[in-house]
C-alpha cells in the first residue's frame, strides 16, 4: 500500500528528473548546433535563468552531458564544452567506418521497405535544408539518416555502440559543414548515392560509396578541428590534448 505522505516527495523527484531531462535535451541541441562554442564555459545560473528552472536540474544535466562526452569539468574554470582531440576524432571515425561498411553490406542484401522509405524521406528533407542552408536542421537529419540505417539492421547492441560513437562526432559535424562552402551539396549527394545503391542491392557500390563518404568526412573534420582549436584558444580553454 502506498504511503500518501510520501507522494509529495515522489512527485517532486519525478518533476526534477523530467526537468533535468528537458534541460539536457536543450543543452544537447545547443552544443551540437554550435550555439555553445568549443571550450566555452557554461554558466549554471545563466542557463537556469534562461530556461526558467532552478539550478538543480541544470547541474544534473551537466553531469549527464559530461558522462556522454559533450562537456568537461576543468579546474578553476568549471564546466566547458569539450574539445575533441584530433587523434580521438580520427579513431572514432576509424571505428565508425568499419561499422558503416558492415551496415551497408547488410542493408544492400536485405532492407525492409519501411527502412527504405524512411531513408528516402530523410534525403528529401536534407535537400530542403540544403536549399535554405539550415545547418542545424541538416546536422540533425544527417544523424537521423545514419541512425535509421543502423536501426534498419535490427541489432540492438550495434545501435547502442553506434550512437555512443556518433554522439561525440556531433561536436564536429556542423563545424565541418560550415568550414567548406561546398560541403553541404557534396554531403547531400553522397548520402543520396549511398541510399540509391542500397535500394538497388548493389553491395560493392554501397560499400565503396560509404568509404568515400567517410574519407570526405574525415577531411572536413580535420579542417573543422583547426577552427575548434582557434575557438578554444580564444575562450582560454586548454588545447594540449588536441
Amino acid at each position: 500500500m502506498t504511503d500518501n505522505n510520501n507522494l509529495p516527495d515522489a512527485f517532486e523527484l519525478l518533476r526534477r528528473q523530467s526537468l533535468a531531462m528537458l534541460v539536457q535535451e536543450s543543452l544537447h541541441r545547443s552544443i551540437l548546433s554550435g550555439e555553445f562554442a568549443p571550450g566555452e564555459k557554461l554558466n549554471e545560473v545563466e542557463i537556469a535563468t534562461r530556461l526558467g528552472v532552478s539550478r538543480g536540474p541544470v547541474r544534473e544535466a551537466f553531469r549527464a552531458l559530461e558522462a556522454s562526452g559533450l562537456l568537461k569539468t576543468e579546474k578553476n574554470r568549471g564546466v566547458i564544452v569539450r574539445v575533441v582531440s584530433l587523434r580521438e576524432a580520427e579513431e572514432i571515425y576509424e571505428v565508425r567506418a568499419m561499422l558503416d561498411e558492415s551496415v551497408a553490406r547488410k542493408l544492400a542484401n536485405h532492407m525492409r521497405p519501411d527502412t527504405l522509405a524512411t531513408l528516402k524521406g530523410i534525403i528529401t528533407a536534407m535537400k530542403t535544408a540544403k536549399k535554405t542552408r539550415d545547418l542545424a536542421r541538416y546536422t540533425e537529419l544527417n544523424v537521423q539518416l545514419h541512425g535509421a540505417m543502423v536501426e534498419g539492421v535490427g541489432n540492438q547492441h550495434l545501435i547502442a555502440t553506434y550512437r555512443q560513437l556518433v554522439l561525440q562526432l556531433g561536436l564536429l559535424r556542423q563545424a565541418a559543414i560550415e568550414t567548406d562552402q561546398s560541403a553541404l551539396s557534396e554531403s547531400v549527394a553522397e548520402h543520396e548515392k549511398i541510399v540509391n545503391a542500397l535500394a538497388s542491392g548493389d553491395e560493392d557500390r554501397a560499400v565503396a560509396l560509404v568509404r568515400e563518404h567517410v574519407a570526405h568526412g574525415i577531411a572536413r573534420m580535420r579542417r573543422a578541428h583547426e577552427r575548434w582549436i582557434e575557438a578554444a584558444s580564444s575562450n582560454g580553454a586548454s588545447v594540449a590534448e588536441a
